[in-house]
C-alpha cells in the first residue's frame, strides 16, 4: 500500500484535500471518482531515502529539528506521544514530512513505542535519537528528552550553515574569476589579435597570450564536458568505500581542513555523552552510543580503542588522552570531572568550548580567504590585462 495525497473538488465546487491509501495510483483515483469527487492533483508521497528519487522535495535536519522542539512543547501541555504525533502530522504544510508522520503512527497503532517506530527510519533518526528517546519512555521523562535532543539538532543545523557560510564566498569568488578569464579570452582577446596581424617578431608573453586564448576557445566545450562529466562521477560514486576513505584521509591530513573535523567530530562526540548521562545512561554504554555519533572513520576507531582501554579498566581520562578527539587541556578536565562525579557537565563543557572554538575557526578562515581569492583572482585577470597592454604597446612603439 502507498500513501497518495489528493486535491478535489466536490459535486457543490468545494475543494478540498487529505491523502488515502491504495494500491496504486490508479485504485486511488477510481476510489475518489466513486466518492463523486472531481481529482485536480493526485500524487504519492515517498518518504522512502532509498532508491533514485526525482523529488525535489525532502525532509531536512530543520525538519526533524521542528518535529522534535514541537513534540517537547505538545508532550509538556500534557497531551501523549501518539496525540502529538497525530497533532503533527494533520497540520503539517509539506506532504513529505505528513507521509514520514503518518508511517511513524501507523507503527504505533500497530503496537510498537515510539523509539522502535523511530527506529524503521534510521536516515532520519540515527541510533543515538532513538536510544535516548527509548530512555525517556521508560523514565517517563521523554518531554525532557526532547528538548535536548531539539537543542542538539539546533546546534547541528547552526553548524551547516556556519559550513555552507565558509564555503560560499570561496565558490562566488571562484565563479567570477572563472567567467572573468572566459569572457578575456572569448571577447577581447581575438578583438585583439586583429592588431598583431602579420607581425612576426611578437615578444613572448603575447605568443603566449594568443596561443591560450586560441586552444581555450578551440578545446573549452571539451573541457567543460570533461569537468562536468568529472563532477557527476564524483557525485555518484561519493559513496563508494574508496570515495569515503580517500575522502575521511584528507580530512584528517590537510591542516585546515584537519582543525574543522575534530572540532565537529568533538563536538559531536561530547554533546551526546552529556546528554545521555543527563539521561541516566550509563558511562559505558553512552560511551558505545556516541562513538556512533563520529562519521570520520579514523577518529571513530581511535575512540573505539580508548573504549577497549577503558573496558579493561584504564581510567577514562587516560584512555581518551590518546585520541585526536581529546587534546591534554580537555583530558585534564575528563580526570576533574572523573574525581568529582560531574562527568556529564564536563562533557558539555567541553562541547560548548569546542562550538566557540569552530564559530572562531569558520570567521578567521573566512576573513583569512577573503583577502587570499582577491588577489588571485586580480591577479589572474591583472595579470593578463597587463599582457594585453604590453603587448599593444609593444606593436604601436606607444610609451606609457
Amino acid at each position: 500500500m502507498a500513501l497518495y495525497r489528493y486535491e478535489v473538488f466536490d459535486s457543490a465546487g468545494a475543494r478540498s484535500k487529505g491523502e488515502l491509501e491504495a494500491v496504486s495510483i490508479e485504485q486511488a483515483r477510481a476510489l475518489l471518482s466513486k466518492q463523486g469527487l472531481l481529482v485536480k492533483s493526485l500524487a504519492e508521497i515517498n518518504i522512502q531515502p532509498s532508491g533514485v528519487s526525482f523529488s525535489l522535495e525532502r525532509i531536512t535536519l530543520a525538519d526533524i529539528e521542528f518535529l522534535t522542539s514541537e513534540l517537547s512543547v505538545l508532550l509538556d501541555a500534557g497531551l501523549k506521544v501518539d496525540q502529538g504525533i497525530e497533532l503533527l502530522r494533520s497540520s503539517s504544510k509539506k506532504p513529505i514530512l505528513t507521509g514520514l508522520l503518518d508511517k511513524i503512527s501507523k507503527q504505533m497503532r500497530n503496537g510498537k513505542q515510539l523509539s522502535e517506530a523511530l527506529a524503521v527510519f534510521p536516515d532520519y533518526f540515527d541510533p543515538l535519537y532513538v536510544n535516548l528517546v527509548g530512555i525517556g519512555e521508560a523514565t517517563g521523562k521523554l518531554a525532557d528528552v526532547f528538548k535536548e535532543l531539539s537543542k542538539d539538532l539546533g546546534f547541528k543545523r547552526e553548524l551547516q550553515q556556519k559550513v555552507m557560510q565558509a564555503l560560499t564566498y570561496p565558490l562566488v569568488i571562484l565563479c567570477v574569476c572563472v567567467i572573468s578569464v572566459l569572457f578575456i579570452f572569448n571577447y577581447v582577446v581575438p578583438n585583439m589579435a586583429s592588431l598583431f596581424a602579420g607581425q612576426s617578431d611578437l615578444p613572448i608573453y603575447t605568443t603566449i597570450l594568443l596561443n591560450s586564448a586560441a586552444w581555450l576557445q578551440k578545446y573549452q566545450l571539451l573541457l567543460a564536458v570533461m569537468m562536468i562529466s568529472l563532477v557527476a562521477v564524483l557525485w555518484i560514486f561519493r559513496k563508494h568505500p574508496v570515495m569515503e576513505r580517500m575522502k575521511q584521509q584528507l580530512n584528517t591530513t590537510v591542516p585546515v581542513v584537519k582543525t574543522a573535523v575534530i572540532l565537529v567530530e568533538r563536538i559531536r562526540f561530547n554533546s551526546g555523552l552529556a546528554m545521555m548521562l543527563n539521561a541516566g545512561v550509563p558511562v559505558d554504554r553512552a560511551l558505545q552510543l556516541a562513538s556512533g555519533n563520529i562519521r570520520n572513520s579514523s577518529l571513530r576507531q581511535e575512540i573505539l580503542i580508548a573504549l577497549a582501554k577503558i573496558k579493561r579498566g584504564e581510567q577514562l581520562s587516560t584512555s581518551l588522552r590518546q585520541t585526536r578527539i581529546f587534546s591534554d587541556f580537555f583530558a585534564s578536565l575528563l580526570k576533574v570531572g572523573e574525581e568529582s562525579g560531574q562527568l556529564a557537565r564536563i562533557f558539555n563543557e567541553i562541547a560548548q568550548r569546542s562550538q566557540r572554538e569552530f564559530a572562531n575557526w569558520v570567521t578567521r578562515v573566512t576573513a583569512l580567504l577573503e583577502p587570499l581569492l582577491i588577489v588571485v583572482m586580480g591577479g589572474i585577470v591583472g595579470g593578463v590585462v597587463v599582457v594585453m597592454m604590453l603587448s599593444i604597446t609593444s606593436v604601436t612603439d606607444a610609451g606609457f
